[in-house]
């Protein structure tokens, strides 16, 4: 069998790691199209398409091209039609799980941030001032902490956070309460998790069930001065809903690693507001993970390719009900 051709998303990072691992069977092109008819141009005479969560591949990619896998780097798969790459007999791979723990404690780090509010002070200190003039942060320790999705990423926020000495409640249908024994995890509905939560996580995978779960109303329910961290997927937030309530002050301060609109535009009122901490959509990029998962996935890849099997958990849109 000859060469197969694949584009590559150069979010897909390091580079050096998937060119190692599929050379010399895939030639690899990066590019990084910005519309839908760009990454139909940019698709053409490929088979493969590596990439992560910021290409959208649609129907349309999917029909006007002859991709024959689409190895999505990471969890979730929102950005696939999943429908249409079915339709059109195109496997979809993917990592799932694998950024887990990198992006638990990226979560873990940013309720850190807002609760001491360190991006307050750091902008303090390079202005001159000293801690005379500093905001009062407040303790993890003893706090009500809300995980709303209790997948592979929320427990191990609940596990990170055992070492705080907080109360853990966590809001999942798919998920029995079995399964919350080992963080002491008191799983309960979402009335609860926004009534009683004094900060909050969003470790959900988007789906149109929980898309726009955080809106206007989400945020009436809660306790006032509540911390909220997003590293999941941003249209879980309603974007105006959260700015809203940060400026009122029901919202005290927000970790947020994605956003509704990536990248996030410079204008963002967001950019504006002293109790945010903003990240680009990194939570997931550690040296361990990358290596491991770039590695998982061009192996896995080069396995289907071959008409082999892989682990049905590394499938979203399997070979065999193509």
């Amino acid at each position: 069998m000859g060469t197969w051709n694949a584009l590559v998303d150069p979010d897909i990072q390091p580079a050096e790691i998937l060119r190692d691992a599929v050379t010399p069977a895939i030639d690899l092109e990066f590019d990084e199209p910005d519309t839908e008819s760009s990454l139909i141009d940019a698709l053409s005479g490929k088979e493969v398409l590596f990439t992560t969560s910021r290409l959208s591949v649609t129907e349309r990619v999917l029909a006007d091209t002859e991709l024959e896998v689409i190895a999505k780097l990471g969890t979730g798969i929102d950005n696939v039609d999943l429908d249409a790459a079915r339709d059109h007999d195109v496997t979809v791979t993917h990592t799932p799980g694998m950024n887990a723990l990198s992006v638990a404690e990226h979560t873990v780090t940013l309720l850190l941030g807002i609760a001491r509010r360190v991006g307050e002070t750091q902008e303090l200190l390079s202005d001159g001032n000293w801690r005379d003039t500093a905001p009062q942060g407040t303790l993890l320790s003893g706090k009500t902490i809300g995980i709303f999705g209790y997948g592979n990423i929320g427990r191990r926020v609940a596990k990170l956070l055992t070492g705080f000495n907080v109360q853990t409640l966590a809001h999942d249908p798919y998920v029995h309460e079995v399964e919350s024994e080992l963080t002491d995890t008191d799983i309960v509905s979402i009335e609860r998790l926004l009534e009683e939560s004094q900060m909050i996580c969003v470790n959900a995978a988007l789906t149109e069930e929980t898309r726009g779960t955080f809106d206007e109303a989400a945020f009436n329910a809660m306790r006032d001065r509540v911390l909220l961290v997003n590293t999941a997927r941003g249209p879980l937030v309603d974007t105006d809903a959260l700015i809203d309530a940060l400026q009122s002050g029901k919202v005290a301060g927000a970790g947020l690693d994605v956003f509704e609109t990536e990248p996030l535009p410079a204008d963002s009122k967001l950019h504006e507001l002293d109790n945010v901490i903003t990240t680009p959509h990194v939570a997931a990029m550690t040296e361990e993970y990358r290596e491991r998962g770039i590695t998982t996935l061009a192996r896995n890849t080069l396995i289907l390719l071959d008409n082999g099997s892989v682990d049905n958990e590394f499938l979203a849109v399997a070979p065999e009900v193509r």
